[in-house]
Order: C-alpha cells, then sequence, then structure tokens
C-alpha cells in the first residue's frame, strides 16, 4: 500500500463528494508542489455545462495559475478516478511529473486501464503513474453514485 499519497487522495476524495452533492460524477483532483495541496478542484461539467469541466483539468487550470507557469513538472496530481483520454492529455501537456490516481476506469482509463497515454514512449513527456491509492474509497463513492441511477431511482 503506498501511504505517500494517502492524504492528498483524502481531500481528493472530499472534493468528489461535493461532485456528487451537485449532482455530478465523484471525481476529485489535487495538485501537490513541495508538499503542499496547491489545487483542489471536482467534477463540475453539470454546474458549468461544460464538457471540459473535469476535476483534473480544473486543478491543472488552477495550479498553473498558482506557479505563474503552465509548467508543472514539479507538481504531482492526485486523483480519485484513472484520467480519461482528454485529461490524459492534459497531464502530459501540463508537464505533470506524477500522476497518482485511486479507482482504475475499465471503460474509459487512459493511463492503464483502456489506454496507456501516459505511458506512450512517441510522446515527448511520460509522467510516473500510480495507481490504486485508496482505491476502495475511491470506488465506493462512484458505485454509490451509479447505482441508484442505474437502478432507474
Amino acid at each position: 500500500m503506498n501511504t505517500e499519497y494517502e492524504a492528498a487522495m483524502r481531500v481528493a476524495l472530499d472534493h468528489a463528494e461535493l461532485a456528487a452533492l451537485s449532482g455530478d460524477v465523484p471525481v476529485g483532483a489535487v495538485v501537490v508542489y513541495k508538499n503542499e495541496i496547491i489545487a483542489a478542484r471536482h467534477n463540475e461539467r453539470e454546474a458549468l455545462n461544460d464538457p471540459t469541466a473535469h476535476a483534473e483539468v480544473l486543478a491543472l487550470r488552477d495550479a498553473a495559475a498558482a506557479l505563474g507557469t503552465w509548467h508543472l513538472d514539479e507538481c504531482t496530481l492526485v486523483v480519485t478516478l484513472e484520467p480519461c483520454i482528454m485529461c490524459a492529455g492534459a497531464v502530459i501537456n501540463s508537464r505533470i511529473h506524477t500522476l497518482v490516481f485511486g479507482a482504475a476506469d475499465l471503460k474509459g482509463g487512459a493511463t492503464s486501464s483502456l489506454y496507456n497515454v501516459c505511458a506512450d514512449p512517441r510522446l515527448n513527456h511520460n509522467p510516473v503513474v500510480v495507481n490504486g491509492v485508496l482505491q476502495l474509497e475511491s470506488a465506493e463513492l462512484l458505485k454509490n453514485f451509479f447505482e441508484p441511477k442505474r437502478a432507474g431511482n
């Protein structure tokens, strides 16, 4: 078990719960720079009516604003769900050093499950990827969100 990232993942989980409260898929993300969280967001696609308002993209934008640069090569992105293709691209383009995620996304994950964008040697940047941090807690949030929807409630 990788405990190095658990505190940041717990903050991301708190933000994921905020997404669920607003009717959005419960995904939370934080950006860590020099052992300090500099950005924390959750999915806001429903709230903003924006298909790109994923937790990861919003957190990366906030981190870039906080540091005054889009080069986030000294940062770690911690997210509750494995990033999709769009978010994996944002991770690569931001030059994030380390990507940490909780639950795998077997239907849309782009960093190890369905695709492995972050490890493609043809790209100009390949972040370190750490998966499974607080995986059960992350998966439980998603399950609790989607179960009633699948049951028609």
